[in-house]
């Protein structure tokens, strides 16, 4: 078997996509057999790079995996050394079941285990439906079906490309005015304009030569990233979701950049205890798209 478990093939019109069972994966997504998304490998993990994995029931990070909710003091499993951060949630390895699929669709299911650092109850979903004329959408929610209010944010993380070029030859598009700044040890500090990161909110930003791995908000509802190359189709991702990560994608050569939809900011469980809150019931739902542009 894969490492990505069960692999589902979707097809429609000139869109092509796979998803894997280990995180509720994108493996790839391509148009008239050109590259939108950076593929994920097919037989082995993907060298760290979180490529297309579902993140719940946080996005980016928990500053030294601690955090506090109801009152009680909570530690998480601290997955990024270098940062002493928890990382990307507690779902981006774990097996998710298949609870429907078509030629065009899969949607997969995961009963969240609670565990020590996160004791709550919620039943994650992952929903891909492909469509010839407006690409893949993707819907990731999460159920409170315990008794206690449950800390809860989503994000999934496709690496965007333009068939595999070099971001120095891109341009993207990201009209947010506003963005996160973070210190030596990625842990988030101040919102400055968007501006003092070298990203335009007015119009496409030169790639060449510009890191970022920044949250940005500020952000029209909705909203859309859009990374163009001059000699190759481009890429958009469209979402109402109020904050977005970019990333350039250093750790995979510059080839594609990250960009993550998340329903609330980095370190959220510390900066917005209240407003990650999930009441018993309740669901709470972050939804994308991803087309050839």
């Amino acid at each position: 078997m894969s490492v990505h478990g069960t692999v589902v093939d979707l097809r429609a019109g000139d869109y092509q996509a796979t998803v894997g069972q280990v995180g509720a994966t994108l493996l790839s997504l391509t148009h008239d057999g050109h590259r939108l998304v950076d593929p994920v490998p097919a037989d082995r993990l993907d060298d760290d790079a979180w490529r297309g994995r579902t993140l719940v029931p946080w996005p980016n990070r928990v500053v030294g995996g601690r955090y506090e909710a109801g009152g009680t003091a909570y530690h998480l499993p601290v997955n990024e050394p270098e940062t002493g951060a928890a990382l990307h949630g507690l779902a981006a390895f774990q097996r998710w079941e298949l609870t429907g699929s078509s030629p065009t669709g899969a949607t997969w299911e995961l009963e969240l285990p609670a565990s020590y650092g996160y004791p709550f109850q919620v039943r994650c979903t992952v929903a891909y439906m492909l469509d010839a004329d407006s690409g893949l959408s993707i819907t990731v929610s999460g159920t409170n079906t315990g008794a206690e209010s449950a800390p809860f944010g989503a994000s999934t993380h496709p690496y965007l490309t333009c068939d595999g070029r070099s971001l120095d030859e891109c341009r993207v598009s990201l009209p947010a005015g506003s963005v996160l700044l973070t210190d030596e040890r990625s842990s988030p500090t101040e919102v400055v304009p968007a501006a003092q990161v070298g990203i335009d909110p007015d119009g496409p930003t030169t790639l060449r030569g510009l890191s970022v791995d920044h949250a940005f908000t500020g952000l029209p509802t909705p909203w859309a990233v859009e990374l163009t190359h001059p000699g190759s189709p481009g890429v958009r991702l469209d979402s109402d979701a109020p904050w977005v990560q970019l990333y350039t994608g250093e750790r995979i050569g510059r080839t594609a950049a990250a960009v993550e939809p998340m329903t609330c900011p980095p370190d959220a469980f510390n900066r917005d205890p209240d407003g990650v809150l999930l009441a018993p019931g309740a669901t709470r739902t972050l939804t994308l798209r991803i087309s050839a542009s």
